[in-house]
């Protein structure tokens, strides 16, 4: 690793993220993406197909059971501009993602292993978790020319726990450029709270299943700044920084593996929270 896991967490408290370069190997890297390319051959049939949006007025997601439905399993959500009106692919199946989640860390082996390898444990012992949780995990594509744009969002916004204690472990697969889409951070904003909440909606007239408490905030663009990285680095993302990408407008795609962990010990997951356990709690890190 490039950095020490004390100047991470020095970081992480005065940026609200990290970079750990050379957190992957080659072959782990090669590992994740073949397994990628097998999950791509089984994608759903065309009635099944999910679109993935974080740009609110197009965000079919909120009004999507498949989506509420992913916590416990392998689900897929397409690019936008990857389908046509009736579901039809418009690009070629291996490019059409836009990702894939949210259960890979428990449903499949390849992504299981690496989750609950000894070196994430390691990170998250160093970083003051006492009994952390696995509650989410995605690839995500970030494919050439329709890899869509991340809106500016804080990730405590969609996994509350009081107090908050969210990180999230955002793993480059492929190098992360200016050119392909890498993550940009308003550092220090993770210091003002949580801005907004993403939650599940108690109206039972509307037909909207998952809704934000309040309307998106402005945030200045030139408070943002980017994180290039090489693949193999590891970026620790704090559950209250602000942070996104731009759309991919490159020819080189930005593959990522990417899991959110909380602490359980003397805090609570918010039951608003649109991502819930089914049947069975979280996974727990240490204790897999």
């Amino acid at each position: 690793m490039t950095i020490g896991y004390n100047l991470a967490t020095y970081l992480i408290e005065r940026d609200g993220y990290a970079v750990i370069e050379n957190f992957l190997s080659q072959s782990e890297i090669d590992e994740l993406k073949n397994e990628a390319e097998k999950l791509i051959k089984n994608m759903p049939e065309e009635s099944n197909r999910a679109v993935f949006n974080t740009v609110e007025s197009e965000a079919k997601q909120n009004k999507d059971q498949y989506f509420l439905d992913s916590s416990d399993k392998i689900s897929y959500f397409y690019e936008a501009g990857a389908l046509g009106p009736n579901g039809e692919l418009l690009v070629d199946p291996s490019v059409s993602l836009n990702k894939i989640g949210h259960a890979l860390h428990e449903l499949n082996p390849v992504f299981r292993k690496l989750t609950f390898c000894e070196q994430v444990k390691e990170t998250a012992f160093q970083l003051g978790f006492q009994e952390p949780a696995v509650v989410q995990s995605m690839y995500i594509f970030k494919n050439p020319g329709i890899g869509s744009e991340v809106i500016a969002h804080q990730d405590a916004s969609y996994l509350y726990t009081e107090p908050v204690k969210v990180i999230g472990f955002w793993i480059a697969l492929e190098d992360a450029t200016l050119e392909n889409g890498c993550l940009w951070f308003a550092r220090g904003s993770h210091k003002g709270g949580v801005h907004r909440r993403y939650i599940r909606n108690h109206d039972k007239k509307s037909d909207q299943l998952l809704v934000y408490t309040t309307p998106s905030p402005y945030y200045q663009k030139s408070s943002f700044l980017a994180a290039p990285v090489p693949k193999g680095s590891l970026v620790l993302i704090h559950g209250q920084v602000v942070h996104h990408s731009e759309p991919n407008k490159s020819q080189k795609s930005r593959h990522a593996y990417t899991f959110h962990i909380i602490e359980t010990k003397n805090t609570k997951y918010s039951e608003n929270n649109w991502l819930q356990p089914k049947n069975k709690p979280f996974a727990k890190l240490y204790e897999n």
